[in-house]
């Protein structure tokens, strides 16, 4: 069995309903976050994933992620990786993009990054990171991270630059999955959210 990266992004947030980039900035999940995280985990535990038997789960150690796992079961299993922090969004962090393209109208973070913060380059190693641990073996994975690296993941297993994450929203509590098409890295299931409505 080739390796499957399953994505589950974090539930939401008040900075995250409120479009503010939340970097390292510990912010909890709202009521409607925590909500999400428990049927995310009764689709993952219910055919045809069946609780996923024998994945190694990891998650961000940022509480958003941490507790989103938990709620969908699988904290016992899980290992916290500094590698699935959200971006560091140094000057940006908390500001919303109209706040930021107000006063910079052409900014994209995918191509420009951010001032006094992580690197595209820095960004792309760790998720390079992710991608090598998660293809080291012939098992799933399961992470719990946030909307920006999870969308570098899914632009590095497909060998594109993170640049390619621009093209691929996430919503909180979704599910995604990389996978495999004709012996080529593939994705599955992209920012799906079925289990919410």
């Amino acid at each position: 069995m080739a390796a499957r990266i399953f994505l589950a992004r974090h539930g939401q947030t008040e900075w995250s309903l409120s479009g503010r980039h939340t970097g390292r900035t510990d912010v909890p999940l709202l009521d409607e976050g925590r909500r999400g995280a428990k049927l995310l985990g009764e689709r993952l535990h219910r055919a045809p994933w069946d609780g996923l038997p024998g994945v190694e789960v990891r998650t961000s150690p940022l509480l958003r992620a941490k507790e989103t796992c938990e709620l969908a079961g699988f904290g016992d299993r899980a290992q916290q990786w500094d590698a699935l922090m959200e971006f560091d969004y140094g000057a940006y962090e908390g500001l919303t993009p109209a706040e930021i393209k107000s006063g910079r109208p052409d900014w994209l973070i995918w191509r420009d990054g951010v001032p006094e913060g992580e690197t595209l380059a820095d960004v792309t190693g760790r998720a390079d990171e992710v991608i090598g641990w998660a293809r080291s073996a012939d098992r799933d994975v399961l992470v719990f991270a946030h909307g920006h690296i999870l969308r570098a993941l899914g632009a590095r297993w497909l060998g594109l630059d993170i640049s390619f994450g621009a093209r691929i929203r996430l919503e909180p509590t979704s599910l995604s999955v990389l996978g495999w098409a004709y012996g080529e890295p593939a994705i599955e299931r992209w920012n799906d959210t079925g289990h919410l409505g």
